[in-house]
């Protein structure tokens, strides 16, 4: 089982914060059919083979994914591609 860790510092409100979070887990749902719910300042997600939590919190962003084995080949492009994701997001105005 490959796992995933992904923590970025930010400056917004939290409001904003959270927003960026949903976009992410919204994402994640489109494209690896998670489902997905909040719980406070947490969204647990899971799927066969996928289970994760992102938490927002007052200066950070933190996302931790367990991958089964048939994901575990793909661990580098997503990590990848979720670390950009949230990069764009915390730099937008």
């Amino acid at each position: 089982m490959a796992t995933i860790s992904i923590a970025r510092k930010h400056k917004l409100p939290h409001k904003k914060a959270k927003a960026v979070a949903d976009k992410i887990v919204k994402d994640l749902e489109k494209r690896y059919d998670l489902e997905y719910e909040w719980e406070g300042d947490r969204v647990d997600f899971e799927r066969p083979g996928v289970t994760g939590q992102m938490r927002v919190g007052k200066d950070s962003i933190a996302l931790d994914v367990s991958l089964g084995f048939l994901l575990s080949p793909l661990k580098s492009t997503i990590e990848r591609e979720i670390g950009a994701q949230l990069d764009r997001l915390l730099a937008e105005p």
